[in-house]
């Protein structure tokens, strides 16, 4: 029963400390603002770097905003990673096949719930059913295909950062061990899949969660299962969580440029960030408090 409890827990610590996180995002107090343009909420004017001061009389006339256009750039950048592509494009190749390979896995999960649900209805994976079939040979090809490039991916970036200075320097012990994880949960899940290439292991576990029934689970199984459990927990505590962050950056910070006028929200926000006091010190060297003055006698 240990491994079931610890796959809910994992569960749903990954999905609740991710909706908390984006809950502390959206209630930050007021940022920066960079308005850094092209703007593609800016309807009609986003593809070229235009924005609503162009118009004459522009604070009197209503502003139109396109989400949907927005929303588009937002996945180029979070399905893609188009900055990385057209700013760095060797570090690309080993960072996208590590983000590419996490979406198979994903696909790969809700898949394996589907075949646990498709095997529960009555249906087996090898009865030749069409459904079934379709399920089986997806769940096979997003399963391996995710889990070599999640392996060779944070492999790559691993000796990248060890080996080429300009990375190296920047990288924090922290990092390091964020790769080093993810590389061991994917390794522990391909040495299972060796023994189990059509990942029958992984359908049993969902069925399990499903049913509410105990695991059965050798020692490699039982040892992929705590990783993979720890790190989902790991995940949304450490700056991995920038899945969850990367909305609000472009939303609320690279693209608000929402007008200032008299009386608007933004005119209010602006008013009471003054009184936001800090929730963190700040340990830079040039930037320390002032020590408490004492009282003369």
């Amino acid at each position: 029963m240990f491994l079931l409890i610890l796959s809910y827990v994992s569960l749903f610590a990954f999905i609740g400390l991710s909706i908390y996180k984006a809950y502390q995002y959206g209630h930050m107090p007021m940022h920066g603002r960079q308005d850094l343009y092209p703007i593609p909420k800016e309807k009609g004017k986003g593809h070229y770097g235009g924005s609503y001061f162009e118009e004459t009389d522009w604070w009197k006339k209503p502003r139109e905003t396109s989400l949907f256009e927005e929303i588009i750039d937002m996945l180029k950048e979070m399905l893609f990673i188009k900055k990385l592509f057209d700013n760095q494009r060797p570090l690309w190749w080993l960072s996208y096949s590590m983000h590419l390979g996490i979406y198979c896995l994903l696909a790969w999960t809700v898949l394996l719930f589907v075949g646990a649900g498709t095997e529960l209805s009555g249906i087996a994976m090898n009865s030749g059913h069409w459904w079934a079939t379709i399920v089986y040979h997806l769940t096979f090809i997003t399963g391996l295909a995710g889990a070599l490039m999640v392996a060779f991916g944070t492999a790559g970036l691993f000796i990248k950062r060890t080996v080429v200075s300009s990375f190296k320097k920047y990288t924090t012990p922290q990092e390091y061990f964020n790769l080093a994880f993810i590389f061991a949960v994917t390794a522990s899940g391909l040495l299972v899949w060796i023994n189990d290439p059509g990942f029958d292991y992984g359908r049993n576990i969902a069925r399990s969660m499903l049913t509410f029934s105990p695991i059965e689970a050798d020692a490699a199984l039982s040892i992929h299962i705590v990783l993979l459990g720890l790190l989902l927990i790991y995940i949304p505590l450490t700056k991995m969580s920038h899945y969850v962050g990367k909305y609000f950056s472009f939303h609320k910070v690279l693209w608000d440029n929402d007008p200032n006028l008299p009386g608007s929200k933004i005119d209010q926000k602006i008013k009471t960030a003054p009184v936001v006091k800090p929730q963190k010190s700040w340990s830079a060297p040039h930037f320390q408090p002032e020590p408490p003055k004492t009282k003369e006698m």
